[in-house]
């Protein structure tokens, strides 16, 4: 319950509530999204970005629809 208030009280402190109501929090979000969008393309977790291994997963998807379609 201590946890529970303290989380209350720290969303009341969030200006705005009687004008936009629940979508004040919308900006958190949006800078959320934004910080978690960079961090995928820019921070190197090993050798690779999260891109990296996305487009060699794409490219190796494809080429094995290719080997498939030729058979």
């Amino acid at each position: 319950m201590l946890v529970s208030k303290r989380v209350k009280r720290l969303l009341q402190l969030v200006p705005g509530k009687r004008r936009f109501g629940v979508y004040r929090f919308l900006p958190f979000f949006f800078l959320l999204g934004g910080a978690m969008e960079w961090f995928m393309i820019n921070v190197r977790i090993g050798k690779e970005t999260f891109y990296d291994v996305y487009r060699r997963k794409r490219s190796e998807r494809q080429y094995q629809a290719r080997m498939e379609k030729n058979e």
